[in-house]
């Protein structure tokens, strides 16, 4: 396998994700404005609880899904591509959760700030190859780090 079929192959789970999300917020957009469902209250129990589930989920998704690759450390390409993959969905998986919250509670304007934190959480999970590349390289023992 190659850099470049690597790139290839994650950046179909990337802007899979994307679609995945925008099916997500036309859904929700469409259920909401046809009054499909009665929306949830912000300040109620179940509202509360609904902010602090996507809030904890985004609190403990993003930072682990970008770590990841520095904490595993992929001596291959296909250990690599896996773990891109999951660094992938782990960083978005807020992203569509936080849309749906967002016309669930009757657009709650916090709800669509988590999605917009998981959104750039997305975008800084972008395969390139440059990124491949650099967390490919294996480290040097004699560069003191500080």
């Amino acid at each position: 396998m190659e850099e470049k079929d690597v790139i290839k192959n994650l950046n179909w789970c990337y802007y899979g994700i994307m679609v995945f999300t925008l099916i997500a917020l036309t859904v929700s957009y469409y259920a909401f404005f046809k009054g499909l469902y009665e929306p949830l209250d912000p300040q109620g129990e179940l509202g509360c609880i609904v902010q602090y589930v996507v809030i904890i989920m985004a609190l403990v998704t993003i930072p682990g899904g970008l770590y990841i690759i520095k904490f595993f450390k992929p001596k291959t390409l296909e250990k690599y591509q896996q773990l891109a993959a999951i660094r992938i969905s782990t960083v978005s998986s807020t992203m569509p959760l936080g849309i749906v919250a967002y016309y669930w509670m009757g657009c709650y304007q916090s709800m669509l700030w988590v999605a917009a934190i998981a959104a750039i959480a997305w975008y800084f999970s972008k395969p390139t190859l440059g990124k491949l590349q650099q967390e490919m390289k294996p480290e040097d023992p004699n560069i003191p780090t500080y």
